[in-house]
This record gives structure tokens, sequence and C-alpha cells, in this order.
């Protein structure tokens, strides 16, 4: 296997130069970026672990495909012939048996010595349990452990098998989640009937979590999200679903940030086989569908997690203080690990096969890649700070591992990186030297809005540093900008409309209702923010659920903090969907802003063209994919036959109008008004044109002969 696996992709992750004079040694991206030339040799030496790995799995394991394929051999498989494997790598233990309710003994216990497994090489359990008559002798839906026996105390010590598919929890006994055998009989297996959807040009993503996705003070179930929730996204007009908290986590609270069983969908939510439908008929529809991947931590959980597995502290993990994160009280992969690796890069090739799913955001990409996590370090932007002795070189290896195995298997394959540090090359292939995701995420872009909402008023916005934000990432490398996402939403935070209306959302959001000033400023900014995020901060586009339409509360578990309540983990659909409520303008704004994409593809378009950023105005123009994008965040002003500079000479007409009455606006601009060009050079365009500014509004332009 080589460092091009993925060049045949169409993966728009960037390749680099097309003259093939790309250096074979990691230094590629130098061509993208000059400046990267002091940190060469830190280039080169990640680019040749790499290598090295993939050298050593070609030899060792017959290559990185196969080595990724861990899944079938690994845990608990079941043969045609009904006869069960299983194996596992516990090499501190002492003994190990496979014990469940299949060998169950009365009145009440399993017996835990009648199944003892074999010890191998490198410390691998394996152990065969033949069929009987034909039959599995381990039933469908059987709970089931690995019993160890560990070194000093010699107790047993009572583990779910980390390769497990399922866990459940029966709280009447015990709030510990117990291992399943899922094997069910073949006409109650779900059968795929739709072919993956081709990689979107323009990624529009819709960030959900399932088991808020319902106006009830419950968990929602996959069933549920297949009917209710992919209809109502479709309508939206976004093209892939990022799903949260899929892997199982014990602990609701943590939003699926504590993983304890890897390759385990969450049972609170339903059956795998209802979660593979649910993925399928998205796939029907035509979208995407994603996974939140957490390789960045686990749980500390022992007792239904990886952690101590088998006694010891350092199996999966790192030995001591390197091997815990202590702001998030959760254990650290070691990732430098052979077996190690079988886990992970397994753990993604069983989610991309057994349910289909058609790429991952990885969580937590800044832990991963430095030793101290992101921890008291601010990212300046030196360059400095991205190499030497603070990066985990280990961890930085496993993503080029890890993006090069995804896309050589799967074309159209997209992966995200959350990275807040912006660490260079991370969206640039490994045969350049870079990390090879997709896509990172800008984080800053939020944090500005609800910094300015808390700390500013309207007035104060500066134009100049709202463009800089939005437009300030890697040359070449994608982003995918928001305006909010699940972060903001949680307990202690607020949504953006929260942060614009407060209180009157409780008052004043029926249309029955005086549209006060603070809800007119609220829709209007909320509106505005997104557009210009859309059109201005990246080349794809997330939203979490229900902000699409301003819902009026925060995200909180259930929790003992809250007496365990449901009231703020669900998402209020109801609210759009009541014609007596001013939540639906925002909501078909929304639905108008994806689908014009849809048609303008801005999104795989270059980068836009800033033409005016005034001050004292307040206004906004550039141009991007043929259209014309003008906003006044002027709170009071408007303004008549303001100028405005364009390059392409034609008669305009509005293709998106915040100020529509169809969005709770006024209507200021009439539908279906021309916009003629002059030829005369204005704001470095060759032409200009002269429009209606109301305050707090925008307009999107496109020439006639393209509606």
């Amino acid at each position: 296997m080589t460092s091009s696996l993925n060049q045949s992709s169409e993966n728009s992750v960037l390749r680099g130069p097309a003259n093939n004079t790309i250096p074979a040694d990691g230094t590629g991206v130098l061509q993208l970026d000059p400046w990267l030339e002091p940190f060469k040799d830190a280039l080169k030496r990640r680019y040749s672990k790499a290598q090295q790995w993939i050298k050593t799995l070609q030899e060792s394991e017959g290559g990185l495909e196969k080595f990724s394929r861990g899944y079938e051999s690994m845990g608990l498989q079941s043969l045609p012939n009904g006869d069960i494997v299983y194996k596992e790598w516990a090499p501190n233990a002492l003994r190990a048996y496979l014990v469940g309710d299949f060998i169950f003994v009365p009145p009440d216990d399993w017996n835990r010595d009648a199944t003892p497994m074999t010890r191998g090489d490198f410390g691998m359990w394996h152990l065969t349990l033949l069929a009987k008559d034909g039959r599995s002798v381990i039933p469908h839906n059987s709970k089931i452990k690995i019993s160890l026996v560990v070194p000093n105390s010699h107790e047993r010590a009572e583990r779910n098998p980390p390769w497990i598919k399922r866990v459940t929890q029966d709280l009447a006994f015990s709030p510990v989640y117990d291992g399943v055998f899922w094997n069910p009989p073949v006409n109650e297996r779900y059968t795929f009937k739709n072919t993956r959807p081709p990689r979107p040009a323009s990624a529009r993503v819709y960030e959900a979590h399932v088991g808020i996705s319902t106006p009830e003070t419950r968990v929602s179930t996959y069933k549920e999200f297949t009917k209710n929730m992919l209809p109502r996204i479709k309508y939206l007009g976004y093209n892939v679903i990022q799903l949260m908290a899929i892997m199982e986590h014990a602990y609701y609270a943590s939003f699926g940030y504590q993983v304890n069983s890897f390759f385990a969908a969450s049972s609170r939510f339903g059956s795998p086989e209802d979660l593979k439908e649910l993925v399928d008929t998205a796939h029907g529809m035509g979208i995407t569908v994603l996974l939140d991947m957490v390789h960045s931590h686990a749980s500390k959980n022992f007792n239904d997690g990886l952690n101590e597995f088998d006694g010891s502290d350092h199996l999966y993990f790192h030995e001591g203080a390197r091997g815990r994160h202590e702001q998030w009280d959760s254990r650290i992969f070691n990732y430098g690990n052979h077996e190690v690796l079988r886990f992970l890069l397994s753990n993604l090739r069983f989610w991309m096969e057994e349910y289909q799913f058609d790429g991952f955001r990885f969580d937590g990409v800044t832990s991963m890649l430095y030793l101290h996590h992101g921890i008291g370090s601010g990212f300046s932007g030196g360059y400095q700070e991205y190499f030497g002795d603070s990066v985990d070189e280990e961890a930085v290896v496993y993503m080029m591992l890890a993006n090069e195995m995804l896309h050589s298997l799967y074309p159209t394959c997209i992966t995200i990186a959350e990275d807040v540090s912006g660490m260079p090359a991370l969206c640039v292939s490994l045969s350049l030297g870079g990390i090879g995701f997709d896509y990172r995420l800008a984080m800053a872009v939020p944090d500005l809005y609800i910094k300015w909402l808390k700390e500013k008023q309207d007035a104060e916005w500066n134009m100049g540093h709202l463009t800089h934000v939005l437009t300030d990432r890697r040359h070449g490398e994608l982003t995918i900008a928001y305006a909010e996402s699940h972060d903001q939403a949680l307990v202690g935070d607020k949504t953006l409309l929260f942060w614009l209306c407060d209180k009157e959302l409780y008052t004043n959001m029926s249309k029955l209702s005086d549209f006060t000033p603070i809800i007119e400023r609220g829709l209007s900014l909320h509106k505005l923010i997104r557009l210009i995020t859309h059109g201005l901060g990246g080349e794809g586009y997330l939203n979490f659920e229900g902000n699409e339409f301003g819902h009026p509360e925060w995200l909180d578990f259930p929790r003992e903090g809250n007496d365990n309540s449901f009231w703020y983990a669900r998402r209020q659909f109801n609210l759009p969907d009541d014609d007596n409520l001013r939540y639906k303008f925002l909501n078909e704004f929304d639905a108008k802003m994806q689908w014009t994409e849809e048609k303008y593809g801005w999104l795989h378009s270059p980068q836009a063209h800033l033409s005016l950023k005034n001050e004292s105005d307040k206004v906004i123009v550039f141009e991007r994919a043929g259209l014309l994008w003008i906003f006044n965040f002027h709170p009071e002003k408007s303004y008549t036959d303001y100028r405005v500079g364009v390059q392409a000479a034609g008669t305009y007409q509005i293709v998106l109008d915040t100020d529509d009455t169809a969005y709770a606006g006024f209507g200021r601009n009439a539908k279906g008004t021309r916009f003629f060009t002059t030829p005369f050079e204005w704001n470095g365009r060759k032409n200009f044109v002269q429009v209606y500014l109301p305050s707090r509004s925008a307009v999107v332009l496109a020439l006639e002969e393209t509606l």
C-alpha cells in the first residue's frame, strides 16, 4: 500500500499540483504553503511514521484494508454452521472465561467456569463454541460478559467485550450496561435497499441527536427519527445529516461524548436494525449520513467500558497521567499501539460497512493533536504552535492512516475535523504530507456572534472584523461554517434567538401578539447572521437541529442537577408547525436559503470577492457563484438608491430577501423588481447597480437568465 491510495477518489481534500512534481517525503504541502518551510523536518517525520505503519501492516497483516477488518475476527463471530468463535485481546489477564445467561445455573447465577478461553500469542484469548444440532449454543439476544482473572488480587473482573455490537441497560437491576449477543435470524435482519448517494458538491449539514428529536419529554427513537425527522430535513434542503451520540454511552447527559462501547449503537433509541433503516431511508432521499465519531477519548467506566479491561490501566490507553484527560475526566487512547490501531481503524470500517454511514465528523481533534489537549493554549496562529514537543505525533499519524484508509476504500466518504487550533495541512492529503480530512469546522465564527450578542450593541458591530472572521481560513483547505451548533445550545449558554429575544420568546412569538421591536430585531438578525455565514463563511454549512427556526431554549439532558428532567432535552418541532407562531417564518427562510444554494452552488464555488465593508453605513457587499450579496446591518438606517459594484453586466432580480413578508419581513423591496447595471467602475468592479437597502436586511441578486 502506498501513500497515493486516494488519488482516484473524487474527494475534495486538496491533492496538490497536477504537474506530478510532488516530493515523496511529505513536504508537497510546501508548494501550497511556503511558510511551512521551517517545519519541513516535522512534516517529513509525520509522513515517514505513517508510511512505516503502512509498510508494517502490509508485511504483518496483509495491508491496511485487511487490518481494518478486525471486527470480522475479533470479539464474537457467528459462523454459517452455527459455531461461535470468540477472540479477545487481554495480555494482562491470567485466565479468561466467556460467561452469560446461555450457561445459566439454577436458581439465579451463571456458571463462571464453564467456558474457559485459551491464551495465544500477543495476549490474544480465543474460544470456539460448537453448534448443537446446527444451532448456536448462544441464542440471539443473550446477555454475555468476559470474566477475567486479574494479577495481584487474582479476583474476577467481569467486563463487556470491547468489540461487542450491542449493550443494554436494565435499571431495575443495575445501572451497568450488559453485553448482548446480537445475532438475529435472517428474516429479522434489515436489508439495505438503497445505494449511498453521490458525494454532495455542497455540504449542507444538519446536526442531529436522535434522542431529543421529539417535543415530548422522553427519549425519541430511531424509528421516530426516520418517520418524523427525515422528511423535515429533506424539506429544509439539507443534504447531509450528522448524527450525534450513536456510539453507546452509559451517561445520557454526556451527549454521547463518554463512549463505553465503540461498536454498539445506542440501545436507548432502538435496535441496530432500526438504525440501519434510518440510514437507508435517508439514502433513499439522497441524503448523506455522517456519524459523530469519538476517538479522542473514552469513558473511564470499567464495569461497562474499556478502562482497566484486563486489570491494567494501559491496555487501550496510555499509562499514568498521559492516559487521562483531566478536564474531560476520561481516558486517552495509545494511538501508537498496534492493537489499539486495529481497534480504532476497524471501528471506522465497521460503521461504514455494518450501518452504511457515509463518513464521520471527528470529535475533539484538537485534543488529539496536542499532548496538552488544547488546555490553556490560545493558539495565536504562529506556526511554531503546530509543531514540536507539544504535538502528539502518534495521534496525528493515526488520523493520517484513518483518512487514507477511508478515502481509498470509500470514494464518496466525507471526514470533518473539529479543530479549534488551526493546524496547517489538516485538510490536505497524506500524499502531500497532510492529515487528510475533507473539511474543518469554522469554530471561531459562532464564538464571535455569541461574544458580540453578550458584549456589544448592534451599532458597535464591526463590519471589517465580521468579514475577517468569516473569511479567515486556510486557502485550499475546505471549511464548514456555522452560526451555532450544539455547543452554543447547551445549558449555560443560549441559542442565538434566545440571546436576541430572551423572555419575549415566551410572550411575543405569536402572530396574534404585537410585533415588538425586540422580536423584530431578533428575527431580522437571526436571518442576517445565517445568510452571511452561509454565503461568506466557508465551503460547507452546518446547523444544529431546531436552531433553523430559532429554538427558544437551551439543551440540558436529564441529570441529578435538574431532577432528571427531560424538559430541555427535546426539540419543540411543534413550534414551526404552528401557523400562528413566528417560528414558522425562520423555518421557511432557512429552507429557502438551503434550496437557493442547491440551485446556485455557492458553497462549492470559489471564495467570495468582497467589494465593500462600509463601517459607518454597516453595509457589506460581495459576489460569489455569480450572485450579488448585499447586507445592511444598520439597526436604524435604510438606504435609497444605494450604489453597489458588480463585475458582471446585465439585469438582476432578487432570489433571496430577508425582508420578504414570507419570512416575517416588511416586503420593502417589491418582488420582481429588476436592477439594471451601469457600465461604470465602482468599488473595484466594472459595473454598478442601485438598490434599496432597508435596515437590518439583506438581498441576494442573480442575473435574470439564471432564474
